[in-house]
């Protein structure tokens, strides 16, 4: 099992920035990505960014590219999501998770809310 909790979200102003974590526990081991995904109101879940647990490759949505950074640490216990320059539309609540060896995100955080203020 692997447990995941995210912190930071937070009220901003548009064209501000916010800073996102989440903090992996248990077997860690396991996970080969992490990614970030986001649901606003009415909407579906989507896919926000995502790195590899190993290499440290990157992968973003296109709403997003040159505005968020994704990155983890060498302990390979905490992924980050550094946000910048966010839109009214970035509103969301946001979710970690964690990818098997399956290729399945099988682990998921609680959510963290993101409101951008226009």
């Amino acid at each position: 099992q692997v447990q995941l909790v995210e912190s930071g979200g937070g009220l901003v102003q548009a064209g501000g920035s916010l800073r996102l974590s989440c903090a992996a526990s248990g077997r860690t081991s396991s996970i080969t990505e992490m990614g970030w995904f986001r649901q606003a109101p009415g909407k579906e879940r989507e896919f926000v960014a995502a790195i590899s647990w190993s290499g440290g490759s990157t992968r973003y949505a296109d709403s997003v590219k040159g505005r968020f950074t994704i990155s983890r640490d060498n302990a390979k216990t905490t992924v980050s999501l550094q946000m910048n320059s966010l839109k009214p539309e970035d509103t969301a609540v946001y979710y970690c998770a964690a990818k098997n060896y399956f290729g399945v995100y099988q682990y998921w955080g609680q959510g963290t809310q993101v409101t951008v203020s226009s």
